[in-house]
């Protein structure tokens, strides 16, 4: 059949049309499967395919890394060394190689802050030094290099510690009054040889070589001491901005549940004009006017050198023989000054009847008072008295080398201890061995001297170096001077308490050390002199200013200062 060529063309392009709309339509796509099949001998069988869901397995998404930050710590130059020691590192911490590195630095700081380490430190001097306090104004003048009336020519001794801690709080120091000693004994040894000085030590680091000063009245050697009021407390905490857990810092390094305070004294003697003022105005009258300094100490002593007896007469103050006794209540005046403990190498023990002492030490038993030195008999005066108080242990010894034979106890007699001078000293070894703090104390032979004669300097340093820690003369009514032997503290004579000596029989009998020993921490770390002068035969009042001064000069001439 013939087809016109209109009709082709249209049919032409019918069909490229069709192409073109079957070009847009999505391709279909034939998935054939490959079923397995099982075949039998008698029958061939198919299962059809039966598409299954997929399994779903839980997958853990992997956390992305937290970044674990260490944080370094470090100290500013000026950190006491004790401090460094008691910090601990927590979680997260390192010490950083250097402090430049550090996210935070131990840090001293002018005012206290919530979990700061509270740090005390001291004004010292060398024990002979007759300045008794300074203001802070005066010590931060003499920082600059102003001095001030007292202390022209001072210098200023610390260590490369603590010159960095009062930088940093005070500025730069005038470095014409400073001097930086390089350890502990350096400084000791430079502070003596160079006075008039000074030098600001940690509390912890006090010595008995040192006098402590007084700064606007107040002193870390105080038992009501207030660390946030005292020009010399500083802070220490963390410098920086890193959060997170912090190594706990020590609270203080004055801790006051390891401070005892004990008071020494020198003769009491209750008798002659002594006793009859007490009849006369009271049993508490000689005690009057420095109550305060000895109630304040942890123990009290006294070397009682009488014993007390029912049967005493009244006192006569013009009595002129020496057997000696006191009125029982005069006891009310030990009372009175807190004393509880009670030396017994007095040479006047036995004076009146042998009865007196066993009578005297039941007054003292009955009231708790620690004894040593004297007893019933040779046994009880060998025996040690023992003391135990914020954790320091004390062992208290004496010995009577002067007699009179009368009054040396025995195997059945009362009375002192006689000084067996190697067994005495062996005791002395024992107890420092077994980590007692020993105090001894002689009843020497009196010399009305200052100045300690060849044989008391051997017998004394004797005892210091079989270990006692302070060596103390209770004969002394004329006031001896001083020694430190290896760091030692040894007291040739502290001279009366209460008895009747009015400058008699020489002039200088009026005048009275009250020795203040203060011990922390297992260590006897300062003695502080207190100074008196008799009054009305009986009572001691505290010195003035010019007349301490005067004394103290004396006795550290005496004692070849």
């Amino acid at each position: 059949m013939l087809v016109s060529g209109k009709f082709f063309f249209q049919i032409v392009c019918i069909l490229v049309m069709l192409s073109v709309v079957a070009g847009c339509q999505p391709a279909q796509i034939t998935t054939t499967l490959v079923v397995p099949v099982e075949t039998s001998a008698a029958f061939p069988s198919q299962t059809p395919f039966q598409p299954q869901p997929p399994t779903l397995q839980a997958v853990t998404p992997t956390p992305t890394p937290t970044p674990h930050f260490i944080r370094f710590l470090g100290f500013q130059e000026g950190v006491p060394e004790k401090l460094r020691q008691q910090i601990s590192l927590v979680d997260d911490t390192a010490w950083a190689e250097k402090v430049e590195t550090s996210d935070l630095i131990l840090s001293p700081l002018s005012e206290q802050i919530e979990g700061s380490a509270t740090w005390v430190y001291a004004l010292v001097a060398p024990f002979d030094t007759i300045q008794d306090e300074i203001s802070s104004e005066a010590l931060t003048a003499l920082w600059h290099g102003e001095t001030s009336s007292g202390w022209e020519n001072v210098q200023l001794y610390l260590s490369k510690s603590t010159h960095a801690m009062l930088e940093s709080l005070w500025g730069p120091g005038n470095e014409t009054f400073l001097r930086i000693a390089s350890d502990f004994e350096d400084l000791i040894s430079q502070t003596w040889a160079n006075q008039p000085s000074l030098a600001i030590v940690p509390f912890e680091e006090l010595d008995p070589r040192w006098k402590v000063l007084r700064i606007d009245g107040l002193s870390p050697l105080q038992k009501t001491f207030a660390a946030n009021n005292y020009f010399l407390t500083t802070y220490f905490y963390w410098i920086g901005q890193e959060p997170g857990k912090l190594p706990e810092l020590p609270v203080t390094n004055r801790i006051e549940d390891k401070l005892t305070v004990i008071t020494m004294t020198g003769v009491t003697a209750l008798v002659r004009a002594t006793g009859f003022m007490m009849d006369k105005y009271g049993v508490t009258f000689p005690g009057e006017d420095i109550q305060g300094w000895m109630n304040e100490a942890d123990f009290t002593h006294v070397s009682n050198e009488v014993s007390f007896d029912p049967t005493c007469p009244a006192q006569d103050p013009n009595q002129q023989g020496l057997r000696f006794c006191s009125r029982p209540e005069y006891i009310e005046l030990l009372e009175f000054v807190g004393v509880d403990i009670v030396e017994l190498t007095g040479n006047h023990l036995m004076d009146f009847r042998p009865e007196s002492l066993p009578y005297t030490m039941e007054l003292y038993r009955q009231r708790g008072w620690t004894t040593f030195g004297g007893g019933e008999n040779i046994e009880v005066a060998s025996q040690p008295g023992f003391i135990e108080h914020n954790g320091n242990r004390f062992a208290l010894l004496g010995c009577n080398p002067a007699g009179p034979g009368g009054d040396w106890a025995g195997p059945g007699n009362p009375g002192t201890q006689p000084c067996d001078w190697d067994a005495f000293r062996q005791q002395i070894r024992e107890l420092t061995d077994q980590g007692y703090l020993v105090i001894a104390t002689l009843q020497y032979a009196e010399s009305y001297s200052a100045t300690p004669g060849p044989q008391q300097v051997a017998d004394f340093r004797s005892l210091s170096e079989a270990g006692a820690v302070i060596v103390s003369g209770s004969q002394a009514h004329f006031p001896q001077g001083f020694e430190f032997l290896n760091g030692k503290l040894i007291h040739y004579g502290l001279g009366n308490l209460f008895f009747d000596q009015m400058d008699y029989p020489v002039v200088g009998t009026r005048r009275e050390f009250l020795d203040r020993h203060i011990f922390y921490d297992g260590r006897h770390i300062s003695t502080e002199l207190l100074t008196a002068l008799l009054e009305n035969y009986a009572r001691p009042r505290p010195m003035t200013t010019e007349e301490r001064q005067v004394f103290l000069q004396n006795i550290f001439s005496a004692s070849g200062w």
